[in-house]
């Protein structure tokens, strides 16, 4: 896996009044009451395609769906998984556990105290990690490899050995993890969507958060189809440039059949989240036809391995020159895409897992 990925042509400028400091529930809104930007490739004079926006809420996602349409979504459910911790005896971290690897190790991340808002880049092998409850962890190695931070000035995630048990350390102690943005500390409800069932994401697959049972019983009702996928996300505190880190995923037997009988009648494949986009085309083929899959992918969708099977995609708003910005490019296309995030930035909508959210559909392939 390449380390560094290309940047997205998408550039823009964040201000930082528009990032979301709490979830909308605090805002006064409910899940489905955030922001709508609908950004959409329609037929245009003399066979051209133009860009069709719309503003609107969340709730009101079914009036630009049609029947037919498929959304998949992720049924991960996030787990606390941060905490605080003494590096070699002495300095006060907070530790980000990503994920647990087939050898017993684990993939972890250190950042600064008290509020994690910078990584921890002066680590080195062998360093020490003390956590209550008597639970140890050791510093291996960079993960992935040779995982040097896009600054050149030292590693972000660490594979770590760690001794004691740290699921149940997680139960009793973990916090979700957040970082420096956010005005306050919120309880792991807040963390979750209402299609979260398999516990094992570091952090909130929140593409699906503004979804309520209100919203998919409306839906359904419209003919508008849901499949599922379960991909548990590692922690999305990329630098610039940095892509994803390889994460586990399940693309089911059913939600493959779905997908191609979806293609194959003209609906559309609403992915929900580069998470939902990232596990469907990890199990697709050249054609963009899926079979099951299950395992880990490394897959990074851009230029080198456009997006196939996916031709829409919900979304958060990322940041500029965030990795995922590649895939969103792939999917929508990077027309439609400068377009989207032009008009987001100038109607001030809001960034993060607590903001808004974008439909991006994309010309027919």
């Amino acid at each position: 896996m390449t380390l560094h990925a290309s940047l997205a042509s998408t550039r823009f400028e964040l201000p930082d009044h528009l990032t979301a400091t709490e979830p909308p529930e605090h805002r006064g809104l409910d899940r489905d009451g955030v922001r709508l930007l609908v950004a959409e490739a329609v037929a245009g004079a003399a066979g051209q395609t133009d860009i069709r926006l719309a503003h609107c809420r969340f709730r009101e996602l079914g009036s630009y769906l049609r029947p037919g349409d498929l959304v998949v979504v992720n049924t991960s459910r996030t787990i606390a998984a941060e905490v605080d911790a003494v590096l070699d005896g002495d300095r006060p971290v907070v530790l980000h556990v990503a994920t647990p690897l087939g050898d017993g190790s684990w993939v972890i991340e250190l950042r600064t105290a008290p509020d994690a808002s910078r990584p921890v880049l002066d680590a080195r092998p062998g360093a020490r990690l003390g956590l209550a409850d008597g639970v140890r962890a050791r510093l291996l190695a960079p993960y992935p490899g040779n995982a040097a931070s896009p600054t050149g000035q030292g590693n972000r995630l660490w594979r770590a050995e760690v001794t004691g048990d740290l699921p149940e350390h997680l139960r009793r102690h973990g916090r979700p993890i957040s970082y420096g943005y956010l005005s306050g500390q919120w309880p792991l409800a807040d963390y979750q969507t209402v299609f979260g069932r398999h516990p094992g994401s570091a952090e909130m697959p929140s593409a699906g958060r503004p979804f309520s049972t209100a919203l998919v019983t409306d839906l359904i009702s419209r003919g508008i189809g849901f499949a599922a996928i379960t991909l548990h996300t590692g922690v999305s505190s990329q630098e610039a440039g940095e892509p994803p880190q390889p994460e586990r995923f399940e693309v089911p037997a059913g939600t493959a059949r779905l997908v191609n009988a979806t293609r194959q009648g003209g609906g559309r494949v609403i992915a929900v989240g580069t998470t939902v986009t990232r596990a469907l085309e990890s199990a697709a083929d050249r054609a963009g036809r899926l079979s099951p899959a299950r395992g880990w992918t490394e897959l990074v969708i851009g230029p080198e391995h456009p997006a196939r099977a996916v031709t829409g995609l919900i979304t958060g708003l990322h940041n500029p020159d965030a990795s995922h910005l590649l895939l969103v490019e792939s999917v929508a296309g990077p027309r439609l895409a400068q377009r989207a995030y032009d008009a987001a930035v100038e109607a001030r909508y809001l960034w993060h897992e607590f903001g808004d959210s974008c439909l991006l559909l994309a010309e027919p392939r």
